[in-house]
């Protein structure tokens, strides 16, 4: 399934030189993920219910083309890694202008955190078809974990 979902950009998403703040994009981009989740009918509820929650290891962003203040983006998402059990995943994010033009390619390296014990877990069964039906970029890999 492709997922892409579209912004009304903010005032507070621009910097003085009139175009998007680098962490705007980031932003947007943790909004999409987020809702994604909830799409597969994991919402952040479910999270609390588990006492787990999505954390990044990583976060590389490259920018290809200004936003300009009072233009819409839309922000997709494709799965580029996933362990063999779900525990860790990474995600890919584009970022598009209002004219349809790649402006940043956004992508995270993550896993999920038990919020009790404060350490790396495996989610939990409702959670294990999250990125099941996710599109995957062309250069997915598995993600091998250390034994």
């Amino acid at each position: 399934m492709s997922y892409k979902v579209g912004f009304a950009t903010k005032w507070s998403d621009f910097d003085p030189n009139r175009h998007m703040r680098h962490t705007a994009y980031n932003e947007y981009a943790a909004e999409v993920r987020v809702r994604y989740f909830s799409n597969q009918e994991f919402s952040i509820e479910k999270f609390n219910e588990h006492d787990i929650g999505p954390i990044l290891f990583e976060e590389h962003t490259s920018f290809r083309k200004e936003i300009h203040l009072g233009e819409n983006i839309s922000v997709n998402m494709k799965v580029s890694g996933l362990s063999k059990n779900n525990e860790r995943w990474k995600i890919t994010h584009e970022v598009f202008n209002e004219n349809g033009k790649l402006s940043a390619i956004i992508k995270v390296y993550g896993a999920w955190i038990d919020l009790k014990k404060r350490k790396l877990t495996v989610p939990p069964k409702e959670a294990q078809k999250l990125f099941l039906n996710a599109v995957k970029t062309d250069d997915f890999e598995e993600i091998k974990l250390k034994e």
